[in-house]
Order: structure tokens, then C-alpha cells, then sequence
């Protein structure tokens, strides 16, 4: 019912609602987030995501370990706040483990694991565990020929886009790579 309510009366969009539940929860959201992930960590308030941050799906912030309960008689977990940064994009799949801080501008590639903290802003990291690849500057100059806008479109105009525009597909065997 309140979802309902909050979508007719309030004109709150599927996002609005998602990321207000998540900090009832005990996330700290910034401004201008999307969030495609449900992140599902037991410690909601040991994650802060910072303003105009992406996240894709399948993305896992995990903010606690359970291995020393096998190997440290009396310990269970260890613990470690995850801290994004802001204008950061967190790929598909990626993986945040405890105690990881992003900086501003990090984007973090599909299926990277982060396991140390990007203190270094502007970077694009990849890879397990990540590691910095290239400055999002480089990134930007790299992929700007391949680059669509779909603000605003719906699915149709979208695929006429996508389907009328071959030549700005990306074709990852002619790719430069990064370094």
C-alpha cells in the first residue's frame, strides 16, 4: 500500500522508494544515486555511499568476514566499514570486501574485487584483486567514439538508436588496451 501510495500521490520513481527503504535500513545514501543492487550485507550502517554514485547489479558490499571463527579460538568475525566515494560507478557483479574506502570519480570494472582500499580519485580499477588500470580521463578519451545518450528514451527509441548506430559499437578484439 505504501509503495502505491508513494508512486501515485507522490510521484516517487521505482529508485526513490528502493534507496528510501535501504537507508530506513541503515544505509547512508548521498543525493543522485542509482542503485541496481539490493547489496545484501547484515551491516547496513557500516556502508556509506557518497552522492552521484552508480551502482550495477549483482554488486556485493561485504562488510564482514567469518573466517577466524576457524582459525582464531573466541573470534567470530572481523568487521570493516565500505565507504564510496563520490561520482564513483560500480560495475556489474563487482565485489567491495570489509573495510574498503573509494575514492571520488573510482570507477570500478564488471566482476572486479576490491580488496584494498582506491585512495587515488579518478581511476578506473579492475581485476582480482583490483587494481588501478588507467585514469578515468584516459578512460573517457578511450571509449567517447562508442558512447551513446539514451537519457529519456524509452525502450523502442532506444533499440532504433542502438540498431541505426553500428558503427558506434564496440568491438572489444580492436580496442587499444590500456597499458
Amino acid at each position: 500500500m505504501r509503495h502505491w501510495y508513494n508512486r501515485k500521490w507522490l510521484h516517487k520513481t521505482e529508485m526513490d522508494i528502493k534507496i528510501e527503504e535501504m537507508r530506513r535500513r541503515g544505509y547512508i545514501i548521498g543525493e543522485k544515486c542509482h542503485l541496481y543492487s539490493a547489496l545484501g550485507t547484515a551491516e547496513p550502517y557500516l556502508v556509506e555511499i557518497k552522492d552521484n554514485v552508480t551502482i550495477s547489479y549483482d554488486v556485493s558490499v561485504i562488510t564482514h568476514d567469518n573466517a577466524p571463527i576457524k582459525v582464531i579460538e573466541g573470534a567470530t568475525d572481523i568487521v570493516g566499514k565500505i565507504v564510496i566515494g563520490n561520482n564513483c560507478f560500480i560495475g556489474a557483479r563487482a565485489i567491495l570486501l570489509p573495510g574498503v574506502s573509494l575514492a571520488d570519480n573510482t570507477i570500478v570494472a564488471a566482476g572486479s574485487v576490491v580488496a584494498n582500499s582506491i585512495t587515488q580519485p579518478g581511476v578506473v580499477v579492475a581485476g582480482n584483486p583490483a587494481r588501478i588500470i588507467c585514469t578515468t580521463e584516459d578512460y573517457a578519451k578511450k571509449n567517447y567514439t562508442y558512447c551513446f545518450n539514451f537519457d529519456n528514451m524509452n525502450f523502442e527509441a532506444k533499440k532504433k538508436c542502438i540498431l541505426t548506430h553500428e558503427e558506434k559499437w564496440i568491438h572489444r578484439s580492436e580496442m587499444k588496451k590500456y597499458r
